[in-house]
């Protein structure tokens, strides 16, 4: 999966290729159709007794198609139909008739327990609650297994909510390319094993805006010859308390920026000299010159860094001698506790830029931007970028990279990539010390955010189960091997 179309998006590719006269739309339902019963066929299911519930728009359409195949198949089908035969779309119409020369249409709910039934009520283009009626004949499906053909019914195709209830598959079979609702919210729960069909309709261009998938390049963590300073210099701001920072501070220096520091209260320096070795240990007495060094490239603000500190936050984000000096600006990685301060202090957007990352979790997300919490994930994170003017990463199993420009991009770990272990004390601060690690190194602020990602999620993978968040960076030098050989 490497792009993620919405149900407009989806809708527009086809009534353009339908336009165009490349395709027609019974020629597009009888490709989903018979892909829906392929993969039926490939998961060994069959012959036996299938239900198909069929719905009143175009998904219906597949339905009646899959009905007949099945039966071609050898199956004994119920075809149970929601709706008005007069007011079906005439493509969706034509297959009804079909079917009706060869079967019986029952009413919604009228078969009983099946081998298997096939959800083809109402596709991606739903985006209300189902009718109480049809809730009440899903929560009656008793069968073996539930196929559902493009998204289970009753599941928002864009954002993953659902829409009052849901239909839980074990194989979902969706078209041409997967839809952000497939990963996001309560999709991963409710679509079982997804798979997609190519239906024909590949030579459609995909819109410039897509979501797509993060696919990391061998030459953003590459190095190359020069001394350490030409590799970037990272700093990472520690409170009293700093465990997180240095786990933050380990990552980055395991990211291959050239030079890490941590700066501390003096209070804290015996704790975190015990602790450091590699990484460069600084007072907050420092902290004027260390800001004022042009060859600083990233500051990481947030893991272990307290809440008393707002002053040191906006100077953090205010003083910044490189553009001066013609290099890129300093970027600002914003986790954890300097989250809290900006959604405590509204004042202190003023001083972020497309230079900043902020890295949050959904409830910090949702404290920073209470009106966006409706939205689906990538719109609400490309809607908070585009406000903030930073770059904005959406944490969760599918996490969203959003650009104030309105790029967007997601790191998917489900399925095969899915790494639960990762719901782990500190793993969050880990994440953000690559990522300071790699703008240090020179990374462009969303270049940085979507490969330290990915990285993150293949550190923890090549682990597995037991993983804590101190064994993350030891596992980058491997994931760097992995993808650079």
């Amino acid at each position: 999966m490497s792009e993620f179309l919405t149900s407009a998006q989806m809708r527009a590719i086809e009534d353009g290729q339908i336009s165009a006269g490349h395709v027609s739309g019974a020629a597009l339902m009888e490709r989903a159709g018979r892909a829906v019963v392929q993969a039926i066929a490939a998961q060994g299911r069959g012959p036996g007794r299938a239900r198909v519930l069929c719905g009143p728009g175009n998904n219906g359409g597949d339905g009646f198609v899959i009905a007949r195949l099945l039966q071609q198949a050898g199956w004994q089908v119920s075809a149970e139909f929601w709706g008005d035969a007069a007011r079906l779309p005439a493509d969706a119409r034509r297959m009804h008739d079909l079917w009706a020369k060869v079967g019986p249409i029952h009413p919604l709910g009228a078969g009983g327990r099946a081998d298997l039934v096939v959800d083809a009520l109402f596709g991606t283009g739903l985006s209300r609650p189902l009718p109480e009626p049809v809730i009440a004949a899903l929560k009656g499906v008793d069968a073996g297994a539930v196929v559902a053909v493009d998204i289970p019914s009753g599941l928002d195709a864009d954002g993953g909510a659902v829409l009052g209830h849901a239909l839980r598959a074990d194989l979902t079979v969706t078209f041409h390319r997967a839809k952000p609702g497939h990963i996001f919210g309560a999709g991963p729960a409710l679509c079982g094993q997804l798979q997609v069909a190519d239906i024909g309709l590949n030579r459609a261009p995909l819109p410039p805006d897509v979501l797509r998938a993060v696919a990391p390049r061998s030459q953003d963590v590459a190095k190359s010859q020069g001394h350490k300073y030409a590799h970037g210099h990272a700093l990472v701001l520690a409170g009293a308390q700093g465990g997180a920072a240095r786990l933050a501070a380990r990552a980055a220096l395991r990211s291959g920026a050239g030079v890490v520091t941590l700066a501390c209260p003096p209070e804290a320096r015996a704790d975190h000299a015990a602790r450091l070795e590699a990484v460069m240990l600084r007072g907050w007495d420092d902290i004027d010159a260390l800001l004022a060094d042009a060859r600083l490239s990233a500051v990481c603000i947030g893991p272990g860094f307290g809440l008393q500190e707002k002053a040191l936050l906006a100077k953090a984000l205010r003083m910044d001698p490189r553009p001066a000096q013609g290099l890129a600006p300093r970027v600002r990685v914003l986790d954890a506790d300097a989250l809290t301060l900006l959604a405590r202090d509204a004042g202190l957007w003023a001083d972020l830029d497309a230079s900043c990352i902020l890295t949050p979790h959904h409830g910090e997300f949702a404290r920073l931007f209470p009106d966006l919490t409706a939205e689906s994930p990538p719109d609400a994170a490309r809607k908070a970028a585009v406000r903030m003017g930073a770059v904005v990463l959406l944490k969760g199993p599918a996490t969203v990279i959003a650009a104030p420009d309105g790029r967007a991009k997601v790191n998917v770990a489900l399925g095969a990539r899915a790494v639960p272990w990762l719901a782990t004390a500190g793993a969050g601060d880990v994440l953000a010390g690559i990522i300071a690690g790699l703008a240090a190194r020179g990374l462009a602020p969303f270049d940085a955010a979507c490969t330290g990602a990915w990285l993150h999620t293949e550190a923890a993978r090549l682990f597995g189960p037991g993983l804590i968040a101190e064994d993350l960076p030891e596992m980058l030098p491997a994931v760097f091997r992995n993808l650079l050989s």
